[in-house]
């Protein structure tokens, strides 16, 4: 859908004319429902309209044609957060997506927003490494099918077999298929068993090439993992509640492709470090274009923990982790 442009999400309606404030109403209806995934309902007892006022609104985006998938950030109140994010973190450019609530789920409009962000970074002859988790997923649905001639998609993350629909290995093929772009899989396990195992992996069993075009990259699109019980990796049982206890014990807040760090932006010294089988930090700060996409204000402590790591060029997020953010940066540590 096309989202709210410059002033018109969160402009006030008070004084405007009959046609304005319906417009207006007309795009709050319309990125609650369509990016948020809010209920009807919700939505009116959000809004504090009817029901059947939702419907009519929803009938008249369909009629007059303004429903549109791409989403163009633009509330002021986000203007301005993505303004002070990029001054405090050396950001090339910050995208803050708006969400109703801190308590909504932000996975969504900051998937919508990496969806539009990504179809205007890609160009012909671009080689770009993907990592894994929820919001990427889930930005795939934002993106339309277009050929883009030359692309070449590299993984950074090895497979999991327990997660079918949160794998490395799918969002990558997914992807690439979208732009049917050339793609390279790292065809091993997301942990192996010591470090020996990974280099042999990568000496003798063909890997060496994906991590050899991973030091040729163009941009890399990760997200972040939280330590907490909620974290993707661990409600599906991807990583054990076990070295999850562990490392939070030693400073952790996040993971990158299951490096793990600290506040600081320092990796954790642990031995699970050798074990991963993803393309190594240094590799990925070398890259031109790092582009960072996640959110949720439980997520704040682990985004400013990647945001010291990796350095990315890009970030996108959601408001409420944007002020959480912001806030952290003002204290010591």
């Amino acid at each position: 859908m096309q989202a709210p442009t410059a002033a018109e999400l969160d402009a006030p309606l008070a004084g405007a004319g009959p046609s304005q404030r319906n417009k207006r109403m007309r795009l709050r209806v319309a990125w609650m429902y369509f990016v948020e995934e809010m209920t009807q309902n919700e939505i009116a007892q959000r809004l504090g309209i009817g029901r059947v006022t939702v419907v009519r609104l929803l009938s008249d985006l369909r009629e007059r044609n303004e429903i549109k998938f791409s989403i163009e950030t633009g509330v002021p109140e986000c203007i301005a957060l993505e303004r002070e994010l990029e001054r405090l973190f050396g950001l090339g450019e910050a995208v803050v997506a708006p969400v109703s609530d801190a308590d909504v789920d932000a996975t969504v409009p900051i998937a919508a927003a990496t969806g539009q962000y990504m179809a205007g970074l890609l160009r012909p002859g671009m080689r770009i490494g993907l990592g894994w988790g929820r919001t990427l997923h889930e930005s795939l649905r934002f993106m339309s099918e277009a050929p883009v001639a030359d692309l070449g998609v590299i993984s950074l993350l090895g497979g999991i077999t327990k997660v079918r629909r949160f794998n490395p290995s799918e969002f990558a093929w997914r992807f690439s298929s979208l732009f049917q772009a050339e793609c390279y899989l790292m065809t091993a396990p997301a942990v192996v068993d010591s470090p020996q195992t990974r280099q042999t992996l990568i000496d003798h069993c063909g890997l060496g090439e994906v991590f050899d075009n991973a030091k040729l990259l163009d941009a890399v699109l990760v997200s972040v993992g939280d330590v907490s019980p909620e974290g993707t990796a661990y409600r599906y049982g991807v990583m054990p509640e076990e070295l999850r206890r562990r490392v939070v014990k030693m400073g952790a807040v996040g993971d990158l492709l299951f490096h793990y760090y600290d506040r600081k932006g320092e990796l954790i010294n642990d031995p699970i470090q050798g074990r991963v089988m993803s393309v190594p930090v240094e590799t990925l700060k070398a890259v031109p274009q790092r582009i960072l996409a996640s959110g949720g204000v439980g997520k704040a402590e682990a985004l400013l923990g990647a945001l010291r790591l990796i350095k990315p060029t890009t970030l996108i997020t959601d408001e409420h982790a944007a002020r959480a953010l912001i806030k952290l940066a003002g204290q010591a540590g």
